[in-house]
């Protein structure tokens, strides 16, 4: 089978969110055609979003539509009208410790928003359906590294609770009405254009303007950082790769068309040694003030990507320190720092 998106129509929900906006140009760039939609909340500074959505909105090939997911219909009326051949739904209300605060949001976008997208597609099919899951749902888990087949049973924040509701929303949607579905676990996604909530982002800002930086657990914290451009990569290759055989690697259940897909860098960095290599790039020494873990968070991440090399013939590789150099001076060019 020939796996090319050129000609297809790709509906991407949170088009001017960190990866919907990089992966738009992605598919554009493979000759698609794309419609992306946002609700463009506050949640952090919406100018970054109208920033990333502004050259989408130059290419030919780019549609957007301002959209509340939650608002019953809403989607389905642009699913209907748009006749996507794939979607893919990387809206979300993001972020661990923000669950904790403001409950209802996640509630209405994740669990409501997600429940509008499966009966989009139970309404008016499409040949794939991809959505963002989160490393998160592996909550306290200590068996590393985390693989897809391991019971992830013990969530430590509602944001985690979400997005496994939401794996477990997509496989029932999958065996009743045969759509053909994968999730993705993203491990702590960074890059050019990120997320401002994001520790990369707020270490970054601390070291240049000489502010406290917050160091939790005492730097003894590991993450599997991993590059927005691989993100956009591994979507990019499965998008056009729909569930097929019962034996496929990511399958949840050999009879249904839903499969699981880890996405991270398999090489998890301490925090310590994050925060040193910001300090390089940016020439700045950190003000650090060190706590005890926060609620909500876990002391490691790392991702078993076995099973989506063998899908897809990749799986991410960059080095931290690379994608940092690239964050970095994006940063300093998007703010006028010299």
């Amino acid at each position: 089978m020939i796996h090319s998106l050129a000609g297809a129509h790709v509906l991407v929900t949170g088009a001017a969110g960190f990866i919907g906006a990089a992966l738009s140009h992605r598919l554009l760039a493979e000759g698609a055609r794309v419609t992306g939609c946002d609700n463009l909340n506050a949640y952090y500074d919406p100018a970054l979003k109208h920033a990333r959505l502004e050259p989408l909105a130059a290419h030919p090939n780019f549609t957007f539509h301002r959209v509340e997911l939650s608002e019953s219909g809403a989607l389905g009326a642009l699913w209907r009208e748009s006749k996507p051949d794939y979607v893919v739904h990387l809206a979300a209300q993001a972020g661990v410790r923000y669950s904790i605060e403001h409950p209802r949001a996640y509630a209405a976008s994740n669990l409501n928003g997600f429940l509008e997208v499966l009966e989009a597609a139970r309404e008016t099919p499409v040949r794939h359906l991809i959505y963002a899951s989160s490393s998160s749902v592996y909550g306290a888990n200590t068996k590393v590294p985390f693989s897809e087949r391991d019971p992830v049973e013990q969530p430590v924040s509602l944001y985690a609770a979400t997005k496994r509701s939401n794996e477990l929303m997509a496989q029932t949607y999958a065996h009743l009405y045969r759509i053909p579905v994968t999730g993705l676990r993203f491990f702590t996604v960074y890059g050019p254009m990120g997320r401002p909530d994001m520790a990369y982002w707020g270490f970054t800002r601390a070291l240049f303007a000489g502010t406290p930086i917050k160091v939790f657990n005492h730097g003894n914290v590991w993450r599997d950082f991993t590059y927005i451009d691989e993100i956009v990569e591994a979507i990019a290759r499965l998008t056009p790769r729909a569930p097929e055989e019962e034996d496929e690697p990511g399958r949840v259940a050999p009879a249904t068309p839903h499969r699981l897909f880890n996405i991270g860098n398999d090489t998890p960095v301490k925090v310590d040694e994050f925060l040193a290599i910001l300090e390089r790039l940016t020439g700045k020494k950190a003000n650090r003030i060190d706590l005890p873990m926060q609620p909500g968070d876990v002391e490691r991440t790392w991702a078993d990507v076995s099973a989506l090399r063998a899908a897809i013939g990749f799986a991410p590789h960059t080095l931290l320190e690379d994608g940092l150099r690239r964050f970095v001076e994006w940063y300093r060019e998007y703010h006028q720092i010299r």
